[in-house]
């Protein structure tokens, strides 16, 4: 029973990020230069954006399902998807222009948590 419950974890924080990011990617959707320029963006980089949140929302889902069958690619899958969302929430949080590291940390919750959970899974992968 231990095993089953330390295995089934991950789902806790991996359903709710990948949801957030799955949202997010498709309402960029469709992907036009009106919308990076409203962000002050280069398309390319609100391209890489849109498919990056997208992409990663769907490689932690896919990653997880698929680790009961393989153990390398979906393990590499999760870390690549982690590191994508933590460069993305870089970049969120830096176009903010925030004065301080402090006033990232107290005033923008949401994109903290969301790096905090994409360095988890960079880090840990599929590792239970």
């Amino acid at each position: 029973m231990k095993q089953i419950q330390s295995y089934l974890t991950h789902w806790i924080l991996r359903i709710p990020v990948s949801i957030v990011f799955i949202q997010q990617g498709l309402a960029k959707f469709p992907v036009t230069l009106e919308d990076a320029q409203s962000f002050d963006l280069p398309y390319l980089v609100w391209w890489f954006v849109a498919y990056g949140e997208l992409g990663s929302g769907l490689g932690l889902l896919v990653g997880g399902v698929i680790a009961k069958w393989w153990r390398e690619i979906p393990d590499l899958l999760t870390r690549f998807s982690g590191i994508t969302i933590c460069s993305i929430m870089t970049g969120v949080i830096w176009i903010g222009q925030p004065e301080s590291f402090l006033d990232v940390i107290l005033y923008d919750n949401f994109h903290v948590i969301l790096w905090v959970c994409g360095l988890y899974f960079a880090l840990k992968g599929n590792n239970t």
